[in-house]
């Protein structure tokens, strides 16, 4: 017999103190239970509810904003309905609920942005949010590279001075509750579904035809702003989706301060094709006479923001990188010296905020001749995020004492952040008596995992170098590629091997069932696209690499759909993930290096796989 889960409602009520609220006279009765949660106590209770049907009825009290957000779920006793719905959880159900706002169409298309961004204060007062968003002490931070490692050092740093936190970015790796941070957490599923289902029932009852439901990164935006206003957070900072002027998040009218990272050559089917035309986007975030900083831009895209900077009466000012003898002895949470410049917009961000909120003088912040503040010091050093410079050790293959196969990931999509990545890289492994470790990510099932490496004094194993690759469509691979390749050489790093490998997340689903199965009838039109270039790039260095790279591997390419000297593409990530830990047991004299970039999406799905 099917049992299928549908959700039929959601309501709120002002809640009598420590009191349960009655809100069952208009039910006949049969049979039911009731849970609610209140003050961290569970209870449950038996209410009589219409004959042959069973509503179990989650209550979960919002007290921050005195509100009981109810959310009823219908069981059908009958054998209607699929069995598909019978085995999702409610987390699941909302999910899925969340991919039905995933557009499908390509990303211009005949889609008019500034239209779009308009209705979007027409759902804030569908939420009533209006109030809620002016209320809030908003950092906002947009640009090419470097946005969430930013906004990231800056949510650390405010924590560090005692502050409490909402942090929101994008995109997610594994799970959609990365989006939210309080207080240097991810949102708990307990919370995430009270705050997605008020929202989202809401907006469903609002919306018409002419008004239609929000799109997938709009809602998140939104849910953002209620998130973190009904927590009540000292400071929320907002990271742009894409671009700026017409970003969800921009609907925010008056922020304390703004900030834009280095700006490159991304997204240019929407921003534009220079980069005047792409930091003319980004500034759109400017507020009249609300501060900002930005760090030291190409000379086209710094004097659009300084022109629009004045033209809105902006105090804009330019930071450079931190010194690292500020850090008193520290390194930075982050991986790379680029994060150098990431974390002196952070400082110049956290400092603003503190003085225009008026905390400056609350918090000892005092900063010496030589050193940041030990708050600032303590929020660079500690702070943490998933797909940029991480290097995770595979445990399927390896032991502490080995390290057989280790992966670098760094979700790097743009020519500058390509080389910056593949600095990070060629320092990573080469790099004396190194202690690389994988970050625990906060509030995850993850365990921190330090790996000593000390790579070349441990043992007398031979490093062999692969990349594992895939881009989205719209990158230019002709960008991509020479400029991770060129840096890579520079430092004497050569890849044995490149792996390409279509995209194993669908775009238009979010959660467990985002995982498309194995195909072996996928088109790889695209992968073999990136191949050629990757081969044309190679035959163009010929002789140029060194012997270790250019070593015999025992290498069975039965597995991949079409195999060169230098490349393979494969038909799915685990096919590849697969290969690569058969080539550790067929090769136990060699380390093998795998580089995981391209797409914040190629890092995440290659992290739920090896986490498994």
């Amino acid at each position: 017999m099917a049992v299928p889960l549908l959700r039929l409602c959601s309501f709120s009520l002002s809640p009598t103190p420590y009191t349960t609220p009655s809100i069952f006279h208009s039910f006949n009765p049969t049979t039911t239970f009731l849970r609610f949660k209140l003050h961290s106590t569970l209870f449950h209770s038996t209410i009589p509810m219409s004959q042959g049907i069973i509503f179990p009825l989650i209550f979960t009290p919002i007290v921050e904003f005195q509100t009981w957000v109810v959310f009823i779920y219908f069981f059908s006793l009958g054998d209607k309905g699929s069995t598909k719905s019978s085995s999702m959880t409610p987390y699941e159900e909302a999910l899925e609920a969340l991919s039905s706002l995933i557009t499908r169409r390509t990303r211009v298309g005949d889609v008019n942005l500034e239209e779009r961004f308009n209705v979007l204060f027409e759902y804030v007062k569908m939420l009533d949010l209006e109030e809620a968003i002016s209320n809030m002490k908003i950092i906002h931070v947009a640009g090419t590279k470097g946005k969430g490692s930013t906004c990231t050092f800056t949510e650390s740093i405010l924590r560090n001075c005692g502050f409490r936190t909402g942090l929101f970015t994008s995109p997610h790796l594994i799970d959609i509750r990365e989006r939210f941070r309080l207080d240097g957490l991810e949102i708990s599923e307990e919370k995430f579904l009270a705050y997605f289902w008020w929202c989202y029932d809401r907006l469903k009852e609002k919306t018409d035809d002419k008004v239609p439901m929000p799109p997938f990164f709009h809602f998140l935006a939104l849910l953002a702003f209620k998130i973190f206003s009904a927590e009540q957070v000292d400071v929320s900072i907002m990271e742009v989706g894409l671009g700026g002027k017409y970003d969800a998040t921009n609907v925010v009218q008056a922020p304390v301060v703004c900030g834009i990272t280095s700006l490159g050559y991304d997204h240019m089917e929407i921003l534009g094709n220079t980069l005047g035309e792409i930091a003319g986007e980004k500034a759109g975030i400017f507020k009249h006479r609300i501060p900002a900083f930005t760090v030291p831009q190409p000379d086209e895209a710094m004097h659009v923001l300084k022109e629009k900077a004045s033209r809105l009466n902006v105090p804009l000012q330019v930071v450079n990188p931190v010194d690292a003898r500020l850090l008193d002895g520290s390194t930075l949470g982050l991986e790379g010296e680029h994060q150098y410049t990431n974390a002196a917009l952070a400082v110049a961000l956290c400092s603003m905020w503190l003085k225009m909120s008026g905390h400056l003088q609350d918090t000892n912040l005092e900063q010496t001749q030589h050193t940041l503040p030990e708050p600032f010091i303590k929020g660079l050093a500690t702070a943490s995020l998933q797909g940029r410079a991480q290097i995770v050790p595979d445990q399927h293959v390896n032991n502490e004492a080995s390290n057989e196969l280790v992966f670098f990931l760094d979700g790097a999509h743009s020519p500058e952040s390509m080389e910056a990545c593949a600095r990070w890289f060629t320092l990573a492994i080469k790099g004396q008596d190194q202690t690389s470790f994988h970050q625990k990510m906060d509030n995850s099932k993850f365990s921190t995992e330090m790996v000593k490496m000390n790579i070349g004094e441990r043992d007398h194993k031979k490093s062999t170098q692969i990349l594992l690759f895939n881009c989205m469509s719209v990158r230019d691979p002709q960008l991509l590629l020479p400029q991770l390749m060129k840096t890579c050489a520079d430092h004497g790093v050569y890849f044995r091997k490149a792996l390409f490998v279509p995209a194993l997340s669908m775009y238009h689903k979010v959660g467990s069932h985002a995982l498309t199965p194995t195909d072996t009838n996928i088109n790889l039109s695209w992968q073999l696209t990136l191949q050629r270039v990757w081969e044309s790039l190679m035959q163009g260095n010929k002789g140029k690499s060194t012997d270790a790279a250019s070593e015999e591997l025992k290498d069975d390419m039965g597995m991949s759909a079409n195999n060169f000297e230098h490349s393979a593409v494969f038909p799915s990530l685990p096919v590849a993930i697969k290969w690569l830990r058969d080539r550790v047991q067929q090769n136990q004299s060699t380390r093998f290096q795998v580089l995981v970039t391209g797409s914040i999406h190629l890092v995440g799905d290659v992290l739920k796989l090896i986490k498994k």
